[in-house]
């Protein structure tokens, strides 16, 4: 069995050895044992949980829900990652709004196309390009709508409409198609 020491293991993965000591300071990742000098040691298993720890400190789980998953791993680990997923969720819709704020004060809304982000122009010039007609975006909306309606708002966000704009389009999908 090979073991590393607390700087090998730290640079292994990319972390400062005062991480890994403050790791097992918190009772997150604790050696395998010492040896002369009082070097600690860490075997294959350390290893592992480590490789655990960073993957879920990647996904921006704190450190205290990462020991309670990693201690019992069959309650609460879809709870943590589905209450990140919101969380991240959230932020993102949050730095959207952010991006849309600072282009409508720089006067610029053309700044959000460029930043790379699906707009509502982006969205329908795809839809056009597909052989979308008028009615069948009508009809797009309408079945979005229906089936899901949280998750046709969150969808309306993320192409940078306004709230009032969103609604105005939810009720239109909600409408007949008129020709």
């Amino acid at each position: 069995m090979t073991s590393l020491t607390v700087g090998r293991l730290a640079r292994k993965f990319g972390l400062s050895r005062s991480t890994l000591l403050y790791y097992d300071a918190i009772g997150l990742l604790s050696s395998a044992g010492h040896v002369q000098g009082e070097y600690r040691l860490y075997g294959l298993a350390e290893e592992e949980r480590l490789e655990q720890i960073c993957r879920y400190r990647r996904a921006g789980i704190p450190l205290q829900e990462i020991k309670k998953i990693l201690e019992a791993p069959e309650t609460g680990l879809r709870d943590v990652l589905e209450r990140r997923l919101t969380e991240l969720n959230r932020e993102v819709r949050e730095l959207l709004d952010q991006q849309r704020v600072i282009a409508g004060l720089l006067q610029n809304p053309q700044l959000v196309q460029q930043s790379g982000a699906m707009t509502r122009e982006l969205w329908t010039d795809l839809l056009a390009h597909s052989g979308f007609s008028e009615e069948d975006m009508h009809r797009w909306h309408c079945s979005f709508e229906r089936k899901d309606p949280d998750k046709h708002r969150l969808f309306l966000q993320h192409l940078h409409i306004s709230a009032d704009e969103i609604e105005s389009i939810r009720q239109w999908a909600l409408s007949p198609w008129k020709t």
